[in-house]
């Protein structure tokens, strides 16, 4: 039977051939600290598997953040508070999103503001967070519909995946929400689609505009019943203005 250094050698080769290559360094750096001997069991394991942990989250993290897009954004959900340039109403909502409770539940929100508000930012902070523990996608609307109207037509079963793929989703945020008309049923039908079965499935939604609701209609060839749908189906939870000083 290995012993002592022999043995080391092994589990710190078995530990990196099981791709564990964080937990093997941390095994070899404790063995030769001093007081290794002394060190209760429970904590030696706690520091090897928690060497482990903190890499694959990261990565795991990391990956989420790649395939939201959102990768490299220094969106920080803590700098989103009221100040003498800007200001969140109803006051504390952005404090009260951050918890990502709203995700857990399959909450909408809706952000509304001016151009250069602080939208886009607020949205892809809340993103940020919730990659820690979700699945997250970015999209900006009018492209997303676009490109899924125009993959309905050329490959339907291709369409069929992408969408199931975005329904399912934990978190969608669709930026520059109805920023242009849309001019094609099918886009108007698509984007109630999309909300529709987020919102059977529990799947929350973000949508940022600068366009409050009430001009939704103009948006979408003035189809009015349309847009009290979307309208309500946006708004059902949550509601953020965010107003410039």
């Amino acid at each position: 039977m290995l012993t002592g250094k022999e043995l080391l050698e092994s589990l710190v080769d078995n530990l990196n051939e099981l791709g564990m290559p964080n937990m093997a360094a941390t095994l070899d750096d404790v063995y030769h600290k001093p007081g290794f001997l002394e060190k209760d069991h429970l904590t030696l394991i706690a520091e090897l598997v928690g060497a482990e942990y903190k890499d694959k989250i990261s990565k795991r993290i990391n990956n989420r953040l790649k395939f939201a897009k959102l990768i490299g954004s220094p969106a920080e959900i803590d700098k989103c508070v009221n100040t003498e340039h800007r200001e969140y109403q109803p006051s504390g909502l952005p404090e009260v999103l951050s918890s990502m409770d709203f995700v857990a539940k399959g909450f909408n929100v809706c952000i509304l503001g001016a151009s250069d508000s602080g939208k886009t930012y607020l949205a892809k902070a809340i993103g940020i967070r919730a990659c820690e523990s979700f699945r997250v996608g970015y999209f900006h609307c009018g492209d997303i519909l676009e490109q899924y109207a125009s993959l309905k037509k050329a490959d339907f079963v291709k369409y069929e995946k992408k969408f199931k793929g975005l329904i399912n989703l934990d978190l969608v945020i669709l930026d520059d929400f109805l920023l242009h008309t849309l001019s094609e049923e099918n886009e108007i039908k698509l984007l109630f689609s999309i909300l529709e079965e987020r919102i059977q499935k529990q799947k929350s939604t973000i949508v940022c505009s600068q366009r409050n609701p009430e001009s939704w209609t103009a948006m979408i060839m003035n189809d009015e019943i349309s847009a009290n749908a979307i309208a309500k189906r946006v708004t059902k939870h949550y509601t953020v203005m965010i107003k410039t000083k």
